[in-house]
């Protein structure tokens, strides 16, 4: 028997696993279907980890059968360890070829190059792309064009206000709870061993036969990939992701902004929230994450330093990078304000390093797919800026090796707020700083070859001597950035044989490895 003529075709992506979707707004079981498709591209355009493509494609497949399970019609392109490379634009212009639908839906991609590929792909077709809001954010990326509007300059926190008062987020009548809009100054403490200690075990998943065939998969079609899967643990259902919810309300929100920015080696998941993954591919939905622990401050198990510190990261920080995202590329992708031109080391793909801070940081990455937002932008991040790399380069790297890696929210943490490629449309000023830092919010220093104190000689941290270097090489342009006057007014302080000894450090550092 011929299949029932397909109405319309509703495309749901990797990142876009969410039933409410619009996407499925006057979905009809009898003549809609949905179209989901594994392809290479997505795991190969970056060198993409095998346990971020793991995660993508697990949590698809099992959405799928959630699909299948209320009774929709769901044409599942799978990978399989011997099928043809391919694209999205390729799997779906055989699909329409195949099917004939007469429309084709799809809630806005999280990805400029997705979203042209497959409005090329449809009208090629000779059909036009149904394209709906993501209703999973606060702000359309409209929204976010009117705030821009008649500004000098775009700031993080006038946007996160005006979000809170909109949406009735931590607010008492007219006026933020507690009577101040802003607790980071609350929340930068250093960790200690005792504190250590009571970190509580991370929530792991039992790996289902979805999972063991994805891990196998991967295994043999992406083997030269990097990082490994022994450890994969994270959730690819909605109901795992609302155990991992509840579960990071009761035991690390209450601590989560007090040690928010620290680091201690080996010791990954901390008091953070581990959620953004299942955030980024919608599983959760980020208004019941901001309510959960609004709840968790108003019922008394929370305090409000750590719950505005995290709902500010994601009713903030989340929707500001997706409006920049939307509406500066494609051009944002090439800025480079600072004219970095430096190749990513390739320790960045081994963790091979002395420095016992990167080590770590990129270790756990490969291991895990996972590094807390102060590991990725004042460890791998700050090298990164320090050495000058290329801005494309280093967010390729971001792009391809944590799971929660979606261009859309990756792009602009890297480019804008990690590399200052963007010139300061993102943040203020660039965020720099020496050996120093990390020593006071890690104990990694202890265990490190080299001295954060120390800039020319043969114990020199990296971080430190090449701080000092992007100082000097960028004072001209910094000079000019009121925030950054008591760094310049320190680097005055350097004597001229001291600035060639750690000229001359910066350049040995970035002679070409092996």
């Amino acid at each position: 028997m011929a299949e029932t003529p397909i109405r319309n075709l509703v495309l749901v992506l990797g990142d876009q696993l969410d039933a409410d979707a619009s996407a499925f707004d006057g979905f009809d079981p009898a003549s809609d279907a949905v179209w989901m498709a594994e392809v290479d591209e997505e795991s190969t355009h970056v060198w993409s980890s095998k346990i971020r493509t793991a995660l993508f494609l697990s949590a698809m497949r099992h959405f799928a059968e959630d699909l299948r399970a209320r009774g929709f019609r769901v044409h599942y392109r799978a990978l399989t360890a011997a099928s043809p490379v391919s694209t999205l634009a390729d799997a779906l212009a055989e699909t329409l070829r195949t099917l004939q639908p007469q429309g084709v839906v799809m809630t806005a991609p999280g990805d400029w190059r997705v979203l042209h590929g497959l409005q090329r792909t449809v009208r090629g077709a000779g059909l036009t792309l149904d394209l709906r809001d993501d209703r999973h954010f606060y702000c359309t990326v409209r929204d976010f064009s009117r705030h821009l509007q008649g500004r000098k300059t775009l700031r993080l926190e006038y946007f996160y206000r005006e979000l809170r008062r909109r949406h009735s987020v931590l607010m008492d009548g007219d006026e933020p709870v507690g009577g101040r809009w802003n607790y980071d100054s609350e929340n930068r403490e250093p960790l200690t061993a005792e504190v250590v200690a009571t970190v509580p075990a991370p929530v792991r998943f039992e790996i289902d036969a979805i999972t063991r065939e994805v891990l196998s998969l991967v295994e043999q079609r992406f083997a030269a990939h990097p990082g490994v899967l022994d450890a994969f643990s994270w959730p690819v259902t909605r109901a795992q992701a609302l155990q991992a919810l509840d579960a990071f309300i009761a035991q690390r929100l209450p601590q989560f902004g007090r040690y928010q920015d620290a680091m201690w080696p080996g010791q990954a998941w901390l008091f953070h929230s581990h959620l953004s993954a299942a955030l980024n591919l919608k599983l959760l939905n980020p208004r019941e994450v901001v309510d959960a622990a609004e709840r968790a401050y108003r019922d008394g198990r929370a305090g409000l330093a750590s719950v505005e510190g995290f709902i500010r990261q994601i009713l903030g920080w989340r929707e500001y990078v997706r409006g920049i995202y939307w509406t500066q590329m494609p051009a944002y992708l090439e800025r480079n304000a600072l004219e970095a031109t430096q190749p990513l080391p390739a320790f960045y793909w081994t963790g091979d390093t002395e420095m016992a801070c990167l080590r770590d940081a990129l270790q756990q990455t490969l291991n895990l797919g996972y590094a807390h937002h102060i590991q990725r932008l004042m460890v791998t991040g700050l090298y990164a800026l320090l050495l000058g790399v290329d801005p494309k380069a280093i967010h390729a790297w971001y792009l391809a090796v944590y799971v929660d890696a979606v261009e859309w929210v990756e792009l602009p943490n890297t480019l804008g707020m990690s590399q200052f490629a963007d010139g300061g449309l993102m943040a203020s000023k660039p965020y720099v700083a020496s050996g120093r830092y990390i020593d006071r919010m890690s104990p990694y220093c202890k265990q490190c070859r080299y001295d954060p104190q120390k800039s020319t000689g043969p114990k020199a941290c990296p971080v430190t001597v090449l701080y000092w270097d992007f100082l000097m090489r960028h004072e001209p342009r910094l000079a000019r950035n009121p925030r950054m006057g008591m760094q310049l007014r320190n680097l005055q302080r350097l004597d001229e044989a001291t600035r060639d000894a750690i000229r001359a450090g910066a350049e040995a550092i970035r002679q070409p490895e092996g």
